[in-house]
């Protein structure tokens, strides 16, 4: 059988990866805008008369992200795809007069990296297996519409087999394989979309590790609402939020669902096309603060929502290791330039930061687990970085049981190994998923 392949189809991120004896590795990608072992989640779409009226030139990751800044106007960008994937809200979009669903939108990206990796994917694998998290992003995720999107997307890729794993699960699976004796770990995964958490009970049996998975939880919080926290309290008022319009002999404010879809990445692209955007446009005449909302429609006209992600994204990252931190973006006008705290940016995501934590105790309360009955904890993901984040667990877990790395690598190499394996049907999120226990070769 042909080496499994190892998908983590992130929020962010995605990185394809596959065993090679006892190793694993990455597979690299090749396009316009050069080498990467990982690629961003995100889209362009663009017109090329080249390629017939009917066609669109489609770019992933980095050369979908130059082709948006080149061609201002003209390329349709999407990014945190998905985000989409458990909403039954999201029924599809108009890319230039042509709707794609979220499996339309998954297969269009699978076949860039494709293209951009070399290899026919479906064709050279025997067996994919794809990352899922816990808790699907969203109000109200649908897990089995969201997991049968995957299968569609996945099974157009023409793959014989799909399995789908949880992702700190996979994370789990790659951190053992640097284990020196039998330990309880708990996994912590922060993507963007989600946190998801995954305990697993790891010993050495005959010279084999085996991993018995003890409990998984999750919740649908994670790095993009740490941006919108700043997007909602330094960008959104700069803009409009909580400012007035007349409507006959009423003041009434603007209402606050165009700043949530604003402040939301994966919604930016779709805003420029829904109604409310042009109701937005017709209060601009009636507004009490024109000035603001002019700025806000100039924003989306202009395509600025990704300089916009850039700035925050740095900001926030800056205030992990420092404690005040200047966000500037210049198109914001005279009020481009605010001083962020630390303290007040904590202040922000504290519903955030609770909900993470409950997911935490939830996990610990459904296998009855003590923090002292764990050996070591492992957090991976960019937002595992933010000091609130690590509070959370150095206040339960010495800190010599907390480990961090593999932010990008984690998971797909964890895919690859899980895939590699005969007994991968106890791993899977079926009804018989973790049924027993498993052999994790060193």
């Amino acid at each position: 059988m042909a080496p499994a392949l190892g998908l983590d189809f992130g929020t962010t991120n995605t990185v394809l990866a596959v065993q090679d004896g006892t190793a694993t590795h990455s597979i690299g990608f090749d396009s316009s805008a050069g080498h990467s072992d990982s690629m961003r989640t995100c889209l362009s779409f663009m017109k090329d008369s080249r390629l017939g009226t009917q066609a669109l030139k489609v770019e992933a990751g980095a050369a979908a992200i130059r082709t948006f800044i080149d061609n201002p106007g003209e390329a349709r960008f999407l990014q945190s795809i998905k985000t989409f994937a458990a909403s039954a809200i999201f029924q599809g979009t108009l890319i230039h007069a042509r709707r794609h669903r979220f499996e339309d939108l998954m297969e269009v990206f699978l076949r860039r990296l494709e293209t951009y990796s070399g290899s026919a994917l479906g064709s050279t694998y025997d067996r994919v297996v794809a990352g899922r998290p816990v808790r699907f992003a969203g109000s109200s995720p649908d897990e089995e519409l969201a997991l049968g999107r995957y299968n569609e997307a996945l099974s157009r890729i023409g793959f014989p087999e799909i399995h789908f794993v949880y992702e700190p699960v996979a994370a789990a699976f790659w951190f053992a394989q640097n284990l020196k004796r039998d330990a309880t770990v708990l996994v912590a995964d922060f993507g963007g979309g989600t946190t998801d958490y995954s305990l697993i009970r790891f010993e050495s049996h005959a010279g084999k590790l085996t991993a018995v998975p003890l409990g998984h939880s999750g919740v649908g919080i994670a790095g993009d609402h740490f941006d919108f926290r700043i997007i909602d309290n330094v960008v959104s008022p700069q803009i409009g939020k909580g400012s007035f319009y007349k409507s006959f002999d009423k003041i009434l404010e603007v209402p606050s669902n165009y700043y949530a879809n604003f402040g939301r990445w994966n919604q930016l692209s779709i805003f420029k096309t829904l109604k409310d955007y042009q109701d937005l446009k017709q209060l601009v005449r009636s507004s009490l603060d024109p000035e603001r909302l002019e700025i806000f429609i100039d924003l989306i006209e202009h395509d600025e929502g990704y300089p916009l992600y850039q700035a925050v994204s740095a900001t926030k990252m800056k205030l992990s290791e420092q404690d005040e931190v200047e966000f500037n973006f210049p198109p914001l006008g005279a009020n481009s330039k605010r001083l962020v705290k630390r303290p007040a940016f904590e202040r922000w995501i504290a519903d955030d930061l609770r909900m993470i934590e409950a997911a935490l105790d939830e996990v610990l309360v459904k296998t009855r687990t003590l923090p002292g009955m764990i050996d070591k904890v492992f957090l991976t993901g960019g937002t595992s970085f933010v000091p609130a984040v690590r509070r959370i667990f150095e206040s339960r877990f010495e800190a010599d049981r907390i480990e961090s790395g593999g932010e990008l690598l984690s998971i797909a190499h964890g895919l690859a190994l899980i895939g590699a394996r005969d007994d991968i049907g106890d791993w899977t999120t079926t009804p018989a998923s973790g049924a027993g226990a498993a052999q994790v070769g060193r």
